[in-house]
């Protein structure tokens, strides 16, 4: 899932700690510049300006986002609007009374307006074993025994949810092993189960979560823990790239297609995303995948959104359609993070568990709109502020 970009450090003094704390800037030449953070503004809404939605959808999204009230009972801006929220019937008037009583409508826009993008993810389930055999050796590794994270917001609070990862050697934090040292070398690290293909790992990694179906029947439940300190780079990208794929071919499917018909070429292509994903076992059950709010996720109703621009735990509501071009138009709630999900208009969709919402999460592509619902009175969330012109 998602679970997995960093803006870019201000100020010279933390960047200096931080290529101190990684020993990665002596004699070398000064980093590329990354991306500017994204810039969104929030536009007063009505109500009226919303898409329709069906009371069924209504009711769906509303009990998805009231089940992550469990995690915002002391949350300064969402306590009391859940609070009330417990009192709410779970029928169409009713809700809609009570948001219209409770909360404000904001368009979310970018520079070049309201529309967004809009994808899809899943929880996969892959068939493995908890012992490596003849048709599985490919590891799921837990979290590594050496790997050392360093929160820098202790020092300097500009950098908050920022961390460092990285390897001690001696008494110096060294940059950890890249995703494909990782798999030529292996990792310090337990392991969870194994897996037939390095495909299934990589699409696992995405994703962030999934089941392992073992041969007893059980399906082992897996989710995101760790990573190892680098950025996400997606493979279809390295495949548009290589002029293996137009961009507007890129899916899942395309990606597993082109893997299968070049098996020779395989470490290539996952030696162009240096992240790597490290899991934890969860518990056993049918509910969905827990995001980074820690609530299950809800088919069709938890969207994972860039934390920067949305905060987490809020209410949304979504105007996009599905590959197919049918609408969806419907309140959601942002539940889940991921290191791809990055921009202003952007939000990527739960779809659910198994092969066909993996269908259908691949090849959500979508264009959309968002607006925020706000507690009245509340003041709206921080949003970054536009990076420097060069030179100024």
């Amino acid at each position: 899932m998602p679970s997995f970009t960093r803006p870019r450090l201000g100020r010279a003094l933390p960047l200096a700690l931080a290529c101190a704390l990684l020993a990665s800037c002596d004699n070398r030449p000064p980093p590329a510049p990354k991306p500017p953070a994204p810039v969104a503004t929030y536009t007063p809404a009505q109500w009226q300006d919303l898409p329709a939605t069906a009371d069924a959808d209504l009711v769906a999204g509303f009990n998805a986002w009231r089940a992550g009230c469990a995690k915002l009972s002391r949350d300064a801006v969402w306590a009391s609007v859940c609070a009330a929220a417990t009192a709410v019937p779970p029928e169409a008037a009713a809700i809609r009374g009570f948001l219209e009583q409770q909360l404000q409508v904001y368009s979310l826009r970018s520079a070049a307006g309201p529309q967004g993008l809009i994808t899809g993810y899943y929880e996969p389930v892959y068939r493995g074993s908890l012992a490596r055999d003849a048709s599985h050796t490919v590891p799921v590794y837990g979290v590594p025994d050496d790997l050392i994270i360093v929160s820098l917001d202790s020092l300097y609070p500009e950098l908050k949810g920022k961390r460092l990862r990285g390897r001690l050697e001696g008494r110096i934090l060294k940059p950890y092993d890249d995703a494909s040292t990782l798999r030529e070398k292996g990792a310090n690290a337990p392991v969870l189960a194994w897996l037939a293909s390095p495909m299934d790992l990589q699409f696992l990694q995405i994703q962030g979560s999934g089941r392992i179906q073992l041969a007893n029947g059980r399906q082992l439940r897996i989710g995101y823990a760790d990573q190892n300190g680098y950025p996400y780079k997606p493979v279809g990208r390295w495949l548009v790239e290589q002029g293996q794929l137009n961009k507007d071919e890129v899916s899942m499917g395309r990606i597993r297609a082109w893997a299968e018909a070049n098996p020779q070429r395989i470490d290539e292509l996952l030696g162009s995303n240096p992240s790597y994903v490290f899991f934890s076992t969860r518990p056993d059950s049918n509910e969905g995948p827990r995001g980074s709010l820690n609530v299950p996720l809800t088919d069709g109703y938890s969207v994972a959104i860039d934390r920067k621009v949305i905060p987490l735990g809020s209410l949304l509501w979504l105007n996009t359609t599905r590959p197919d071009g049918s609408p969806v138009q419907r309140p959601v709630a942002a539940q889940d993070t991921g290191g791809a999900i990055a921009g202003e208009v952007r939000a990527d969709l739960f779809w659910g568990t198994g092969d066909a919402a993996g269908e259908l999460a691949g090849n959500m592509k979508q264009s959309g709109q968002l607006w925020l619902l706000w507690p009245k009175g509340a003041p709206l969330p921080a949003l970054p502020a536009p990076a420097a012109a060069p030179g100024a």
